[in-house]
């Protein structure tokens, strides 16, 4: 009778695990659409073209994306076309892509793939026959683009990157180098206007950190971003206020960053067709 009871309070422990996991999981999926819901109401007005939303015939691609808030573009805007780029999805994902033929004409279309991989992302522009796309949105993912070396010493005197082998094997504890012209210039060959919408919290853990790709940006590095964009870029603050970034408005960044947590704008190379 006693192994009885002990095999059954271990199958109830096992279930009320899958139960906790799966409440989890389902969470996670809810706080996804509701986000998606919610950046998007700060991310339009990026879309606007002299002030009106011009979006038949245009195409997007959105980096990093979350497969929703292509889905609510769509719906909204009536693109022509959305191609949604990740290097992994939430389950639900695949039902997005085939059920949104249902009701909506936006061909929406999502693949597994990464910024950085220059010929399978040329494989994917040639196959659905877009030579560069009227918008890039890159949505909280500016801080994954991180491809210089490593600067974790600059928040951490005690990080060292060739500490211990697991370490050096993994960098975990690593924060790349945010090169801003390097990923500004590939989004531009990709798309006329690239829209930015970021979060910085530095204090914050980045749970889907890759190595040293990733880790929230700090107000000082934003600053810096915007100082090398202020040369060479032309740059349009959506949120939280509406202003054309130059040489001279550089000194606005700073303070405005420490009022807010979130900042969205874009960027297109000075004098670029709209059309």
């Amino acid at each position: 009778m006693c192994h009885e009871n002990d095999s059954l309070i271990e199958r109830l422990s096992e279930a009320l695990v899958d139960c906790k996991e799966e409440k989890r999981d389902l969470k996670e999926d809810l706080e996804t659409w509701t986000d998606a819901l919610e950046e998007l109401s700060e991310i339009e007005d990026a879309f606007k073209n002299n002030e009106q939303f011009e979006m038949c015939g245009k195409t997007i691609l959105d980096v990093g994306t979350d497969a929703v808030k292509p889905l609510y573009i769509a719906l909204k805007f009536k693109p022509k076309k959305i191609i949604g780029i990740n290097e992994g999805y939430r389950p639900f994902v695949s039902d997005i892509e085939l059920k949104s033929k249902i009701f909506s004409d936006t061909e929406l279309r999502l693949f597994t793939c990464s910024l950085f991989n220059k010929v399978t992302l040329r494989i994917i522009q040639e196959m659905e026959e877009i030579d560069k796309f009227n918008f890039v949105l890159v949505s909280k993912t500016l801080h994954h683009l991180r491809t210089g070396t490593c600067i974790a010493k600059n928040r951490d005197e005690h990080h060292n990157c060739e500490e211990k082998e697991t370490q050096r094997e993994t960098e975990s504890d690593c924060i790349y180098k945010f090169e801003t012209r390097k990923i500004f210039d590939r989004l531009l060959e990709l798309g006329t206007r690239v829209i930015i919408y970021e979060g910085f919290n530095p204090n914050d853990k980045d749970n889907d950190k890759v190595r040293g790709r990733g880790g929230y940006f700090t107000r000082e590095e934003l600053t810096d971003v915007f100082r090398h964009l202020s040369n060479g870029y032309s740059v349009q603050f959506i949120r939280p206020e509406k202003f054309l970034l130059t040489k001279e408005a550089v000194d606005r960044i700073e303070p405005m960053l420490k009022e807010v947590d979130e900042i969205c704008f874009y960027v297109e190379k000075p004098n670029s067709d709209k059309s």
